[in-house]
């Protein structure tokens, strides 16, 4: 089970600080977001370059925009360790893969809470991770979407059955409460935002998903 800290909830003023405080942890997830694929804007390169500057922590990036295949290179080149695109947000989902894996990262893809998974079967062999998305995407803190878990279900026994050893990524309103539920349904990764984020620091936050997951 790998934990990733959404960064997009740690304060950003102190960003050195907060992913020398997640240090601990397997990856951390970076969410851009463009304003056009999703109705937020939050950040891009130069804060993927100083995070990447800043940590040796897999560099795990969620690229919520519009024709992600333009800049692909450019986060790669800005220390990406993986690129996960939304099938949503290209006409060329298994090219965008294939480049994804010619520059030498893991390669990632993800759909909307209202897509119906079967999108993903033509890709499902060629990719390193799958993400389901238990909220829409485009805002931290939102609350789980309880259907999620049947998803999660349904590509884990699709994984399985053609014996893929990919990640199975879930993010949105993942918590100390709900971790257990999320990783028996089939998660092999779990993204965490305003759940580690908190009040009493990230160390801690992380504690908590921990102990919920013995």
């Amino acid at each position: 089970m790998k934990l990733a800290p959404s960064i997009l909830a740690s304060d950003f003023a102190r960003l050195g600080d907060e992913l020398r405080a997640i240090e601990s942890a397997d990856w951390a997830h970076v969410d851009v977001m463009d304003g056009q694929f999703v109705p937020n804007i939050s950040f891009g390169l130069p804060i993927l370059a100083a995070a990447r500057a800043a940590s040796p922590l897999f560099m795990d990036v969620h690229l919520m925009i519009d024709r992600p295949e333009r800049y692909l290179r450019d986060f790669a080149d800005a220390g990406a360790d993986g690129l996960t695109i939304h099938v949503e947000s290209t006409a060329h989902v298994h090219r965008a893969v294939q480049q994804i894996r010619e520059l030498g990262k893991k390669a990632g893809v993800t759909l909307n809470p209202g897509t119906p998974l079967e999108v993903l079967r033509p890709v499902l062999a060629d990719v390193d991770l799958i993400l389901i998305m238990s909220v829409n995407p485009g805002f931290g803190g939102q609350k789980f979407i309880p259907h999620s878990l049947e998803r999660i279900r349904t590509v884990r026994r699709w994984l399985d059955e053609i014996g893929s050893a990919a990640e199975l990524q879930v993010d949105g309103g993942v918590s100390a409460t709900n971790a257990r539920a999320v990783v028996a349904a089939g998660a092999s990764n779990l993204v965490a935002g305003s759940a580690v984020f908190g009040r009493d620091g990230a160390q801690a936050g992380l504690e908590r998903l921990r102990e919920a997951l013995k």
